[in-house]
């Protein structure tokens, strides 16, 4: 396929779209617009970008021979090749500090904070209440987020024979009544939800058991996609987290992720 013939024909298309709808009849105006058609204004020049090669390096069976992960992290994440960026984010994250990953589309940046979340409640327990908390800015990504635990769940019966031990759901405004019941009754290990229903969790008198359970249990926050929060939506998160760490018992370990910053 030539991109660029392609790209031609598409805008040149378009071109012939837009022209059938102008019909001006001032001639000053007219002179303008077809000078603004004609130098593309509304068609900018194609955008051309390399591909990033993100550099290679140990694998999940390598961190945990070296004692980073947990011998459960192979059954989960088996043959699993990481970049160097989730090397260093898992090892910060296995030794319980705090890190921010910023990195382009497609190098598995969600996998530094799962991996580091899996790997605690592996290493120390689970279903003892909501030790992690992941704040998404939009539902959909909390919906590829949830497909993509499940797909974690599986691999780890397949490994294993037995069934994932670790429980996440997600809570936002999709989510049912009947499941929202029973999440507040019995809070997950991870919950996964949007910051505008993390901030009414906070608040609202029906969800204090669920609330009580994340102040006493929590140990990782987690933000998704850092970069969106800017501004006052940025300035509300910020005091969020404040409040969260203020109410928690136990030191949190922030994480983030960004593919801009």
């Amino acid at each position: 396929m030539d991109a660029l013939s392609l790209h031609r024909n598409i805008v040149t298309s378009y071109q012939d779209y837009i022209r059938s709808f102008v019909d001006i009849r001032d001639e000053d105006i007219r002179k303008r617009v077809e000078e603004e058609l004609a130098n593309g204004t509304l068609w900018p020049e194609p955008l051309i970008q390399f591909n990033p090669s993100f550099e290679k390096s140990h694998s999940i069976a390598d961190l945990v021979k070296q004692g980073v992960l947990v011998s459960k992290m192979g059954d989960v994440f088996h043959g699993y090749q990481l970049y160097t960026h989730q090397v260093q984010a898992l090892t910060h994250g296995a030794a319980r500090k705090s890190f921010v990953v910023t990195s382009g589309t497609g190098s598995g940046k969600s996998l530094t904070y799962i991996g580091t979340i899996f790997n605690a409640l592996f290493a120390a327990g689970h279903g003892a209440g909501t030790k992690a908390l992941i704040v998404y800015p939009m539902n959909a990504l909390i919906n590829s987020q949830v497909e993509e635990l499940k797909k974690y769940a599986r691999n780890y019966k397949t490994a294993t024979g037995q069934e994932f031990p670790i429980r996440f759901a997600a809570y936002t405004g999709q989510t049912g009544d009947d499941e929202r019941a029973e999440i507040i009754k019995n809070p997950p290990d991870i919950l996964l939800t949007n910051y505008m229903m993390l901030e009414l969790l906070m608040t609202r008198h029906g969800e204090a058991q669920l609330r009580d359970s994340i102040f006493h249990s929590l140990e990782f926050l987690a933000f998704d996609e850092l970069h969106t929060y800017r501004g006052r939506q940025g300035a509300d998160v910020s005091y969020l987290i404040r409040r969260i760490r203020a109410a928690a018992t136990h030191h949190l370990t922030a994480m983030g992720t960004s593919a801009t910053m």
